[in-house]
């Protein structure tokens, strides 16, 4: 629950930013310089991007934690507590690396199952490739939003 609250607070803190920035466009906008007014659209720009940026993130979150759950009422979370760990607390490499090939080949068995490719996203980032999550995780998003799925 601390990631969401941190995820709600640091959302609530870009809007109140977005609108400050809003605000000086608007300005920009009115000053009626090609000039200021070039930069007031420019600048009015960036609270869009970023609202795009921060509502695409808090939907991946929110599909995320919809299809955990949904794996934790079926019991078929996947549990790593039993791998063995660093001192640091991450997952040992060649540990992480059997996990994953496992994850990789249950991908490989039932290839539009959201279930496995949301464990191969764990087991990527397990192995610390958070970038090969994130994307296997939308590909278990894309999935999992089938309407063949949501039984």
């Amino acid at each position: 629950m601390r990631t969401r609250s941190a995820a709600f607070l640091v959302t609530a803190a870009l809007v109140v930013y977005f609108v400050l920035l809003g605000g000086r466009a608007v300005v920009l906008l009115g000053t009626g310089d090609p000039v200021g007014i070039g930069l007031g659209a420019g600048v009015l720009l960036l609270p869009v991007i970023g609202a795009w940026i921060a509502w695409t993130n808090l939907r991946f979150g929110f599909t995320t934690e919809r299809m955990a759950r949904r794996l934790a009422e079926e019991g078929a979370l996947p549990d790593t507590s039993g791998l063995p760990r660093r001192p640091s607390g991450r997952v040992d490499r060649e540990a992480a690396d059997e996990w994953f090939e496992r994850r990789r080949a249950e991908v490989e068995d039932r290839p539009g199952d959201w279930r496995a490719w949301f464990a191969l996203a764990q087991a990527y980032d397990l192995a610390g490739d958070r970038g090969r999550a994130r994307e296997t995780m939308r590909k278990a998003i894309t999935l999992f939003q089938e309407p063949t799925n949501q039984v």
